[in-house]
């Protein structure tokens, strides 16, 4: 039972890939650049990093508005580097926790007209 309440004592560190660090010289932060910290941050106790939206997005709403839920920006590297980066965070007995917002959009309304 202790086990199912992990996050009660859990050190979280979040962050976006994006400007985290660039491990290909972009200036666009990257997993690659991710997994080469991921000893820094065991060291600093964090259990588990909560990671800001990383897949396609139009980019209107702060990479919220996601295109691809199994994809992963090319700007941030491949779905192989984003396993890498997990396999990673598995062999130090980190935990990996994605936000994903899942938006529904409708059409608004032209205007609704009023019932008298």
């Amino acid at each position: 039972m202790i086990d199912d309440l992990w996050y009660k004592n859990g050190v979280f560190y979040c962050l976006s890939v994006g400007t985290y660090m660039d491990a290909n010289g972009d200036g666009i932060g990257d997993f690659k650049g991710l997994l080469r910290r991921l000893d820094y941050l065991h060291g600093l106790g964090v259990t588990a990093i909560w990671l800001m939206p990383f897949q396609p997005s139009p980019g209107k709403d702060d990479g919220y508005d996601i295109s691809d839920y199994y994809g992963v920006d090319p700007r941030y590297g491949t779905l192989g580097d984003f396993v890498e980066f997990n396999h990673g965070c598995q062999q130090r007995g980190i935990r990996v926790i994605i936000d994903l917002a899942r938006l529904i959009r409708q059409k608004a309304p032209e205007r609704l007209a009023s019932v008298v």
